[in-house]
């Protein structure tokens, strides 16, 4: 299964080691800090041309970490990681 982030951006949902919120998971200095250390290393995609609502962690296979910046918050990534659920009741 994949989850579209925003623009032209999907991840297998396998890979997803965590969602967060960014107004309220930014307020840790140890969540700034791992943001900070991953974008200085390259790890970042920004996928919002909008006000960034969320960061999804992604680790592939072979360990490699990546971070999207979504406009689409938390909420709404999660319902979309359950709609084929959803469709199995019609």
């Amino acid at each position: 299964m994949y989850l579209h982030l925003g623009q032209d951006t999907v991840i297998k949902m396998d890979e997803i080691v965590g969602m967060f919120d960014l107004d309220t998971s930014t307020i840790s200095k140890i969540s700034r800090d791992y943001l900070a250390q991953a974008e200085k290393q390259g790890r970042v995609v920004n996928v919002s041309l909008e006000l960034p609502k969320s960061f999804v962690v992604c680790q592939k296979e072979d360990g490699e970490v990546t971070v999207y910046i979504s406009q689409i918050s938390t909420g709404t990534l999660r319902k979309r990681t359950g709609f084929v659920d959803g469709l199995s009741n019609l």
